[in-house]
């Protein structure tokens, strides 16, 4: 069902500017003791990296051998966590681009996959990678999971973005837009 609300989506143009560099993100899916969970990790802490130590979603840039931003999000996904998502997977649809809103942030466009993966998949995380858990989608989906990222401005008021509380790990920016994407094409799909 979430593949069908998936498919009905529209293409989005701005995946053809040509002047933006591109990346893919894999949401990774899999069903543990009958609850789907989905796959965030912490990226590494790394100088010079605007992500760096955020909580995410297995992904990357796109390189120059990579045939689409599909494979870069499998590729990517098997680099940095060492699941194959083709080796008992499959994928289940794509999500909307999304890129920073913020003039200081890198210009570079964002191609979220959506992929079901088994439930044995074994987690094993690259230098790039500080940590991985899988959250249960439904704690997503609780009114508690609702939350807010401040970041402090000296004297001023602190910015405030919206977040996903997930166990503890605060997720927002990029990766909270792709996740409240997907959540609503779940809920649709229900």
């Amino acid at each position: 069902m979430l593949a069908s609300v998936l498919a009905r989506r529209p293409a989005d143009g701005r995946t053809a500017d040509r002047d933006i560099a591109r990346a893919a993100v894999a949401v990774l899916l899999r069903v543990e003791d009958g609850r789907l969970e989905l796959l965030l990790i912490r990226r590494a802490e790394r100088a010079g990296d605007p992500w760096s130590g955020h909580m995410a979603l297995p992904g990357g840039r796109e390189q120059a051998g990579d045939a689409g931003p599909e494979q870069t999000a499998a590729r990517e996904t098997h680099e940095e966590v060492g699941i194959d998502v083709y080796a008992g997977g499959r994928l289940v649809g794509a999500l909307e681009p999304v890129w920073p809103q913020s003039a200081r942030a890198p210009r570079i466009l964002v191609r979220p996959f959506v992929f079901a993966v088994p439930h044995d998949v074994r987690v094993q995380a690259n230098h790039e990678v500080q940590a991985a858990v899988w959250i249960p989608v439904d704690e997503l989906l609780e009114p508690g999971a609702v939350t807010e990222h401040l970041i402090e401005m000296g004297d001023a008021e602190p910015l405030r973005f919206p977040a996903l509380d997930a166990r503890g790990n605060v997720v927002w920016g990029l990766t909270h837009r792709i996740l409240a994407d997907f959540l609503r094409a779940y809920e649709e799909a229900a």
